[in-house]
């Protein structure tokens, strides 16, 4: 499950960084995203806010496939935020 996910004991990759902030970023104006992520992160202390409830543009996706745009609309909201930020592109 997600609690065994993150376990401190479970090897991290060498460009990881321990999440130390209590808030973050949700690169999405999708409110059934924004709901789905903060409950899986409340249990943890982490509050999410949307790029969308921030004022943020969504960027433009100019990658052909889902990975690439998700990591173009999370730089984005963290340039914007100051705040570490996840995104997920699923294409639907």
């Amino acid at each position: 499950g997600l609690q065994s996910w993150l376990s401190p004991r479970r090897r991290r990759h060498p460009r990881m960084r321990k999440l130390t902030e209590t808030r973050i970023v949700l690169a999405s104006h999708n409110k059934g995203k924004l709901l789905e992520i903060s409950d899986l992160l409340a249990p943890f202390g982490v509050s999410v806010v949307s790029a969308g409830d921030l004022g943020f543009e969504e960027p433009e996706e100019t990658e052909d496939n889902f990975a690439g745009n998700a990591r173009i609309k999370a730089h984005y909201a963290a340039q914007k935020s100051g705040l570490p930020a996840l995104s997920d592109d699923s294409g639907i």
